[in-house]
C-alpha cells in the first residue's frame, strides 16, 4: 500500500496548510490538535480492528460491486479485507504502517477524489465522530455524490448527546468527539439521501456507546445544510434530473437558479455546496422520493416530509425557511395558503412560500421569482 498526497478542500483559500481532512476540519480549517493526537498515537491504531468489525467488513466486501472506500483507514488492517479498495486518511506515518494492498489518499472528505456514482461501497470506522454534528450533513452529501445508487456501507459513530465530548482517559487524549442520539443520527442519514438500516449498538470497554449504521444510497438528493443558515430553501421533491446530477431544480427550463442569482442569494449557478458555504443558503426537500410528476406523491408523504422538515429546523435553526411552490405546503399544512409569509412556523422558524420555479408556471418570470426570494431572505 502506498500513500498519495491529494488534499483537495472545498474552499482552498480557507485551508491553513496542505493536509486537510474532514475528520480534522471545523468550518474549513484543519483541526491541528486532533491531527497531532492521531499522529502521536499512530502505533496504537494498528490494534483497533475488532472481531465484529472484521465480520461486517467481510460482509460489505461480499455484497459490494466495484471499489470500496475505507474512510479513516488507519493502519490499513481493515483495508486489506476490502480489496479492491482505496483508503482515505490524514497522518503521514500511515505510509509506513500499511501493507502492499492498495492506496491510501490524503484527501478532504468534503471533496472526495472520486467521480459521481463511482464507488461500490463505503466503510467509515469512527471518522465522523471528529466532526461537530452540524458539519456531518455536508460530509454525507459528498459521500452520497460518489456512491453508486443502491450501493451500501457502514458508518460507525459514538452514542450520546454532545457536539464535542472530551474524554479524560483515551489513547488520544487531546481529541474531541461528537456523540449522537440514535434518532438524530437516523434523521441525518435519511436527510443525506440514505436508507438507514437497523443500528448495531453496544457499549465499549471504556463506557462509550457504539453505533454502526448500515446505509444504502437512495436515488434522491442529499440535504445541503449546516449551522448558521440564513435561508433554508425547501423544494417539493427531487426530479429525476436533480437526483441524477445531485442539484435541486436542475432540469432545463426551471428558473430557480437564474432567479437566485438575480436576487443576490447566490453567485454560482447550480452549486448548492457553494451556496451554503459562501452565502448561508441551505437546500432540502419536503419529500425525499424522486418522481417525474408531483401528483405521484400522496398526502402521507407530504405530512411525513413536513415532520422531517420540522425536526431539521429545530436542530439547525435557520433564520428563515423558504418553500418553493404552494403544492407541498397546502397538502401538508394549510390547503388555503397563499404566497408570502405564513402564519404557521416550522420547527419554530418563520416560513415564506414562493411560487413554483418550474417552467410550467407561466404566471411568474425570473424577475418575479427573484423578488420573492429577496423577500424571504430579508426576513419577517
Amino acid at each position: 500500500m502506498f500513500l498519495v498526497g491529494a488534499c483537495v478542500g472545498p474552499d482552498p483559500e480557507l485551508r491553513t496548510d496542505g493536509l486537510c481532512h474532514t475528520r480534522y476540519v471545523t468550518r474549513g480549517e484543519c483541526d491541528k490538535t486532533t491531527r497531532e493526537s492521531y499522529d502521536a498515537g499512530i502505533d496504537r491504531r494498528t490494534l483497533d480492528t475488532t472481531p465484529q468489525q472484521v465480520e461486517l467488513v467481510k460482509k460489505l466486501r461480499a455484497e459490494a460491486e466495484g471499489i470500496i472506500v475505507d474512510l479513516g483507514c488507519g493502519s490499513g488492517r481493515t483495508l486489506t479485507l476490502l480489496e479492491p479498495a482505496v483508503g482515505i486518511d490524514l497522518p503521514l506515518e500511515l505510509g509506513h504502517l500499511t501493507d502492499d494492498h492498495g492506496a491510501v489518499i490524503q484527501a478532504d472528505l468534503h471533496r472526495l477524489p472520486f467521480a459521481r456514482e463511482s464507488i461500490g461501497g463505503v466503510w467509515a470506522s469512527r471518522i465522523l465522530v471528529h466532526l461537530p454534528r452540524t458539519e456531518v450533513p455536508m460530509a454525507l452529501a459528498e459521500l452520497h455524490r460518489v456512491m453508486q445508487t443502491a450501493a451500501t456501507g457502514y458508518l460507525w459513530a459514538f452514542e450520546g448527546d454532545d457536539e464535542a465530548w472530551q474524554p479524560d482517559d483515551t489513547p488520544f487524549p487531546r481529541g474531541a468527539f461528537s456523540l449522537w442520539p440514535q434518532a438524530l443520527l437516523r434523521q441525518t442519514l435519511e436527510g443525506a439521501g440514505f436508507e438507514a438500516g437497523e443500528f448495531i449498538t453496544w457499549e465499549s470497554e471504556v463506557g462509550i456507546g457504539q453505533i454502526i449504521a448500515p446505509i444504502t444510497k437512495r436515488w434522491t438528493l442529499p440535504d445541503y445544510v449546516g449551522a448558521d443558515m440564513k435561508l433554508l430553501i425547501c423544494g417539493l421533491n427531487p426530479s429525476p434530473s436533480s437526483a441524477d446530477f445531485g442539484v435541486g431544480f436542475h432540469k432545463a427550463g426551471n428558473r430557480f437558479w437564474p432567479a437566485a442569482i438575480q436576487s443576490g442569494l447566490v453567485t454560482k449557478d447550480r452549486d448548492p455546496v457553494h451556496a451554503l458555504a459562501a452565502h448561508g443558503m441551505g437546500m432540502t426537500d419536503m419529500v425525499k422520493r424522486s418522481t417525474r410528476r408531483a401528483d405521484e406523491l400522496d398526502k402521507a408523504e407530504y405530512r411525513a416530509g413536513y415532520e422531517r422538515l420540522a425536526r431539521l429546523a429545530e436542530w439547525l435553526r435557520p433564520q428563515t425557511i423558504c418553500m418553493v411552490g404552494l403544492a407541498g405546503w397546502r397538502a401538508a399544512v394549510n390547503r388555503k395558503a397563499q404566497r408570502g409569509w405564513q402564519p404557521e412556523a416550522v420547527g419554530g422558524r418563520p416560513v415564506y412560500v414562493m411560487p413554483s420555479s418550474s417552467g410550467l408556471n407561466a404566471h411568474d418570470t425570473v424577475d418575479t421569482l427573484a423578488e420573492h426570494m429577496r423577500s424571504a431572505a430579508l426576513g419577517r
